[in-house]
């Protein structure tokens, strides 16, 4: 029987993390981790409901959540079979709305509203399937795959034909990696001790509890005073060791000159990579940094726009490693494509997750990725912040600096009622004073 959408409900929720200066960097500087959050209502006899959200950073969430109520149409009315039948179809058809992609197009806070509602329409899917979303993805056949996944302005890096050769490669030995997911989870690094609004005191213990609960990768914001980031690279290289990987991220601050400048005390202390050195449109100066910091990687993708700029960035030799945010990008459609590019160009994906819910939802994306596209763990791992997990019904499980697989049904970005009620701005109650 088939599953009509018969209701779209978007809400404002802010998390206050700005009074404790979680989440700061370079750039955002007082950041409240804010959602986007959409529920989808069908008329299944069941109730069975799909969820997702975009991240924001506060202020200006509710333009997020008006973009939301515009791109609305496209969804509601539509059954979830007509959608999954032709799922590339269905995100050319929110992306392209005649009339609100001029706001965009592909790009913003409309790419944003657009990750949220095909989120929703994921974990819908994902709940009806009985299965966790990385799930769903694994049990595909490479044609289904590839049918999910818009090609529009991307062949000359990708074709279908050449995504199908791809997730051929490996189709035969998936189970294995499956079951080894399943048994050791997949590895992770560490944000939560390198804020930079963090004291010293601080970050010194952060690392030290990290290092306690078996982390080895420690990723550090820099970029607003050079002395205090040596003097922090310091602090953390002393705690950590030799071995251990440090990384560091720059949020987009510098100018490409400035960048290649700041890197060169930094070096000292052996990042491994350089996060967003610069604008992440700019995809020449990413090419040029790349080659001047080198061994240092570069790293980029949390803000990059869409799949274009992942093409061009790839193109150019530009990133080291492939940071995908899973809302950014228009949802999971958006993100199979440059999932599929960096495997034709042999760069390892590592997702963004420094952002309420982004936990929940890219370690979907990376298991999918390690065990039916690169079938390989080298060079690659997910980001972790341990912050607002508490809200989410299905809440990340971590053991030894490693993402366990979800097994709950859907894309785990489901929200506590309790927590939407108390944090939607601006009425809830954390919001009153």
């Amino acid at each position: 029987m088939a599953i009509t959408i018969t209701n779209v409900i978007v809400r404002d929720i802010r998390f206050p993390t700005s009074r404790t200066l979680d989440g700061s960097d370079a750039v955002n500087v007082d950041p409240d981790y804010s959602a986007t959050y959409v529920t989808l209502e069908t008329d299944a006899a069941s109730g069975l409901r799909g969820y997702g959200l975009t991240f924001t950073c506060g202020r200006g969430n509710e333009v997020c959540v008006a973009a939301v109520h515009a791109l609305k149409r496209q969804v509601l009315g539509s059954t979830l079979e007509s959608i999954t039948e032709d799922f590339a179809g269905f995100w050319l058809r929110i992306t392209s709305d005649s009339q609100v992609r001029w706001l965009g197009p592909e790009k913003g806070v409309i790419h944003l509203a657009a990750g949220a509602l095909i989120n929703a329409v994921w974990d819908l899917y994902a709940r009806r399937e009985g299965k966790p979303i990385w799930k769903v993805l694994v049990d595909m056949t490479p044609e289904q795959v590839v049918a999910c996944i818009p090609f529009r302005h991307i062949t000359d890096a990708l074709t279908p034909r050449e995504a199908i050769e791809i997730l051929r490669r490996n189709e035969l030995t998936k189970s294995d990696r499956e079951k080894e997911m399943l048994a050791a989870g997949y590895p992770a690094y560490t944000t939560s001790a390198g804020w930079l609004g963090y004291s010293d005191e601080k970050v010194r213990q952060l690392v030290r509890e990290g290092l306690a609960d078996g982390w080895s990768h420690f990723k550090m914001k820099v970029g607003r005073d050079q002395a205090d980031d040596v003097r922090r690279a310091a602090i953390i290289r002393e705690e950590i060791g030799p071995d251990r990987k440090l990384m560091m991220d720059a949020n987009q601050i510098w100018d490409v000159d400035d960048a290649i400048e700041w890197m060169k005390p930094l070096a000292e202390f052996k990042p491994w990579w350089i996060e967003e050195p610069t604008s992440p449109d700019d995809v020449l100066g990413h090419a040029k940094i790349a080659k001047t910091v080198a061994p240092i990687g570069v790293a980029t993708g949390e803000a990059c726009q869409n799949r274009v700029i992942f093409k061009q960035l790839l193109q150019a030799n530009a990133i080291s490693f492939c940071q995908i945010d899973s809302c950014r990008l228009a949802g999971v459609n958006e993100v199979l494509a440059v999932i599929l590019m960096a495997a034709k160009f042999g760069v390892p994906v590592c997702p963004h997750a420094g952002g309420v819910g982004l936990c929940e939802y890219v370690q979907h994306l990376a298991l999918f990725d390690y065990i039916a596209v690169s079938a390989s763990l080298e060079n690659r791992i997910i980001e972790y912040v341990d912050h607002l997990h508490e809200h989410f019904v299905y809440q990340v499980k971590m053991k030894d600096g490693r993402y366990l697989p979800p097994l709950d049904p859907g894309y785990s970005i489901e929200m506590k009622a309790e927590s939407l009620d108390y944090y939607e701005f601006p009425n809830g109650e954390a919001w009153r004073d």
